[in-house]
């Protein structure tokens, strides 16, 4: 288990304060010859850090003698950063001791026949002044795809700036919880009218209740209110999009659960992430094979990425290198750090 600092090309801001680095945690899982790896983002708005990770991950250890053991410690692992780091380098341990890809690996895979295929990701605007914001989205050349970091200031001026400099592209706005529902019913008719297609957590956790019968023009889209499958029924009426992160899930096994549920749910997807590297975002580029919408843009934001990285141009995502993860092979990056088996 290793913590690591992966700086970002320039500060980001979001409704909750800034950044100027992602810290991450890397987990490596051997079996012999074989390891596997991912990476996750302890989150403080989940009361998470990188040293009550270790613990989680101690706790997980102590209760595994081999690797089917340690998947059911896994699948009882409270959900978060740590389980995710753990149940992704566990699926990219056993890509390698099937000599296979993930792909071929997942339920139901035997019957049918996935593919990863290149997808659209949204391209993050942080916070900024509405001319700040403009210039950024005019730098990504009318984008199809912008999401937009707000919090409860100037939310209007800087969405008619932003819209003006990119008015051919579709937006996603995310509030993090900074709005009320007075603010958010008197935004969205004209945000509307500005290509908005979709709002994420518009509103405090805690004051989703508001929303129950609310006939929003856009589509609201539950991002801190969705963690697991569990409570998935609670969000209907409310929301009619969840964001599945893989660092809320507790990894690639849950998330794909949650695709499930939220489809017969009559709920769409989207499948979102923290700032890290391209390892974080390779697992959940499968997930991202059945969403409506993807925000997986973090290897734009990192000024340092791994080995085989994703590359984004006009908002494409490049396929998944399989050395980087999932596939048969170790890449160098990973052969390169100290082997920690559980």
């Amino acid at each position: 288990m290793y913590a690591q600092k992966v700086p970002l090309k320039t500060a980001f801001r979001i409704a909750r304060g800034a950044k100027t680095e992602a810290e991450v945690m890397i987990i490596t899982i051997s079996s012999g010859k074989h390891t596997g790896w991912a990476e996750s983002v302890p989150y403080k708005r989940y009361a998470e850090s990188y040293q009550k990770s270790v613990e989680q991950v101690h706790n997980v250890v102590m209760q595994s003698q081999c690797l089917f053991t340690l998947k059911h410690a896994i699948t009882q692992a409270v959900p978060g950063a740590a389980k995710n780091a753990l149940d992704c380098a566990l699926w990219d341990l056993q890509a390698k001791l099937h000599n296979d890809k993930v792909l071929n690996l997942l339920p139901g895979s035997k019957d049918n026949k996935f593919e990863v295929k290149p997808v659209l990701t949204a391209q993050t605007l942080s916070i900024g002044s509405p001319t700040d914001m403009a210039k950024a989205a005019l730098a990504l050349d009318n984008a199809p795809l912008i999401k937009v970091k707000l919090d409860d200031e100037n939310v209007l001026p800087r969405m008619r700036a932003i819209y003006h400099a990119s008015p051919n592209s579709q937006f996603i706005i995310d509030a993090n919880e900074a709005w009320s529902f007075e603010q958010l019913e008197n935004y969205v008719k004209e945000l509307a009218q500005m290509n908005v297609v979709l709002i994420e957590q518009p509103l405090p956790e805690s004051d989703d209740a508001a929303l129950a019968g609310f006939k929003s023009p856009i589509a609201l889209c539950a991002d801190e209110s969705c963690h697991t499958t569990e409570g998935l029924e609670s969000l209907v009426g409310k929301y009619s999009v969840i964001n599945i992160k893989l660092d809320k899930s507790g990894g690639l096994t849950e998330a794909l659960l949650m695709v499930e549920k939220a489809r017969s749910l009559g709920l769409d997807i989207m499948v979102g992430c923290m700032v890290g590297s391209s390892l974080a975002m390779a697992p959940a580029t499968i997930v991202a094979q059945q969403a409506q919408y993807v925000d997986l843009d973090g290897p734009i934001l990192v000024s340092q990425d791994r080995q085989h990285p994703f590359v984004i141009h006009g908002g494409q995502m490049s396929e998944i290198d399989w050395s980087l993860w999932g596939g048969p092979a170790e890449s160098a990056e990973l052969q390169s750090l100290s082997e920690q088996s559980i």
